[in-house]
């Protein structure tokens, strides 16, 4: 992946952690995606008090890219200014293999930037045809 790319990508999920709706969790993050087109798409966590109506930055970025047409997915980025890193949940690996082939993961926080590829995270996804 370009540097350039990568760089645009983070700063997309950076920004978009500004709007993240999490006053239940005080975990705020936010992601972005590229599309086959170029375009970048970001979103942000956002919590609900039943806590099953939440839904998080991975998804949303990814909802609002496939609510334009978008449906293949290039590259993922998700941002938090925890002192960790944010590893993206199951729910959200299982959407991003719907579609992606085997596209990076980069995981960033203030001081640290990770490149992880989704079958790393998501060795087995459901639907593959093994």
């Amino acid at each position: 992946m370009l540097e350039e790319t990568l760089d645009r990508l983070i700063d997309a999920a950076t920004e978009a952690i500004g709007n993240s709706y999490s006053p239940y969790s005080s975990f705020p993050v936010g992601a972005a995606v590229l599309t086959d087109s170029g375009r970048i798409y970001s979103g942000t966590n956002i919590e609900n008090a039943s806590y099953g109506a939440t839904v998080c930055a991975e998804r949303v970025a990814i909802f609002k890219a496939v609510s334009d047409g978008e449906t293949h997915i290039n590259a993922v980025a998700i941002y938090t200014n925890a002192a960790n890193l944010a590893f993206p949940c199951g729910m959200c690996l299982q959407v991003m293999s719907e579609f992606c082939e085997d596209i990076p993961i980069i995981l960033a926080s203030d001081n640290l930037v990770r490149i992880y590829q989704l079958s790393e995270l998501l060795p087995h996804r459901f639907g593959d045809s093994e």
